[in-house]
């Protein structure tokens, strides 16, 4: 078993992620070697204040999000929902999502992509 520190780990930030405003900050915590092909991202994500990752659809495999901190808009399949610290997600194959930041602070959370039967 191997382990990093925080700070250890490489930080990607990208602008406008899937269509989205602004810029959301994504600290992979596990490589492909550790996901070992079962699942496509186990990560940190922060949304900054004012920011969005814009809606998006997942095609043999889910997403699920557990946030840890701030406040948003969670665009379920086309139902806006409010979201907060202790709040969890699920996005099944075949639907869609996206996320809007609309608090003052960052929005924290975690995201696990995990592949269907198929992958």
């Amino acid at each position: 078993m191997e382990m990093t520190s925080n700070g250890q780990r490489e930080i990607q930030v990208v602008e406008g992620m899937r269509g989205g405003k602004g810029q959301v900050k994504i600290e992979r915590l596990l490589g492909e070697k550790e996901l070992d092909g079962k699942c496509g991202m186990y990560a940190r994500v922060t949304v900054t204040p004012g920011s969005s990752l814009g809606y998006h659809e997942h095609h043999g495999e889910s997403e699920t999000y557990f946030f840890l901190s701030g406040e948003g808009v969670y665009n379920d399949n086309g139902t806006l929902l409010p979201v907060h610290a202790g709040d969890c997600t699920y996005t099944g194959d075949g639907y869609g999502h996206g996320l809007e930041n609309t608090g003052a602070d960052d929005l924290v959370l975690m995201a696990l992509i995990i592949f269907g039967k198929e992958k």
